[in-house]
């Protein structure tokens, strides 16, 4: 299935509290829940003031269906065509 990484303008992010980013977190997990296995929550990195999000999933309407549901911004989808790492230049 796709891979996907979602950026998500949210002023501040860097200063959320633990206890905002698990509320954030349940959230998420909630609206996964309901939507069935289609959709997936790998990792996200929290930097100042975005959110990166790594998902799987079917395609980006998912993706985006995800987050309308949630309250999430999802200002801009895009699909990851290939992974590379240090391995990668070996």
């Amino acid at each position: 299935m796709p891979k996907f990484v979602i950026e998500r303008d949210i002023p501040g992010a860097g200063k959320l509290s633990p206890a905002d980013l698990q509320a954030i977190s349940q959230k998420s997990c909630g609206v996964l829940s309901a939507m069935g296995p289609k959709i997936q929550w790998i990792q996200s990195y929290v930097t100042d003031d975005k959110i990166y999000c790594v998902y799987i999933a079917p395609d980006e309407a998912t993706v985006r269906d995800h987050a309308r549901q949630g309250g999430f911004p999802a200002n801009q989808v895009a699909r990851v065509r290939a992974v590379i790492e240090p391995t990668t230049a070996e």
